[in-house]
């Protein structure tokens, strides 16, 4: 079993490379890509919190996300 602070730091990971991502580039495409990748990290962040919490607001808040994007 992976313990919780891995996915965080995975997280966070996707996160931080998404917003160097969104700072250094200038075409859109790419820019869109890091969003995405942005929010990826945060859908990780929240799928381990609520895996870890053993509750359900986190999986559905991942899949609102994923549909709005």
């Amino acid at each position: 079993m992976v313990p919780l602070p891995f996915y965080l730091a995975f997280g966070a990971l996707l996160f931080a490379i998404g917003v160097a991502g969104v700072l250094t580039r200038r075409n859109a495409i790419i820019v869109l890509m890091s969003i995405e990748l942005m929010l990826n990290g945060v859908n990780l962040t929240l799928l381990s919190f609520s895996h870890f919490l053993q509750d359900l607001r986190g999986h559905i808040f991942t899949l609102f996300i994923i549909a709005v994007a």
